[in-house]
């Protein structure tokens, strides 16, 4: 297993944005997402992107604020956030593997993780 290093995590008032960024994949493609976990509650898929083509998939909840992305080259990938509501936050983890193993909004189809990145919004 592979720790995967998050970064760009924070605290902004309503309507502002953040980027994370998820480094040291060590794979030449991927299978990659967010999760986010709000306090008091489970962790929950909100971002997958396939790093061959770039298809993506996004949460209603973040669909047309949130913007995944991937970097072959720079074995990364980001996700750009606009519009952060309070109900935004909590804790932002990358997961990727190498292989398909399933859904993209499942915690199970992803090998690899990172520690996690705290996203405050505040009103």
């Amino acid at each position: 297993q592979v720790q995967l290093v998050e970064s760009g995590g924070g605290s902004v008032q309503v309507g502002g944005s953040l980027r994370l960024s998820c480094t040291d994949l060590p794979y030449s493609s991927w299978y990659a997402a967010w999760f986010r976990q709000a306090p008091g509650k489970e962790r929950e898929a909100i971002a997958s992107i396939y790093s061959r083509g770039g298809a993506t998939n996004y949460a209603d909840s973040v669909k047309g604020r949130f913007t995944i992305s991937s970097d072959s080259g720079k074995r990364m990938i980001s996700l750009q956030m606009n519009g952060l509501q309070p109900e935004d936050s909590g804790m932002y983890y990358c997961a990727a593997d190498q292989f398909y193993r399933g859904s993209w909004h499942r915690e199970t189809s992803y090998g690899d993780w990172g520690q996690g990145t705290r996203v405050t919004v505040s009103a």
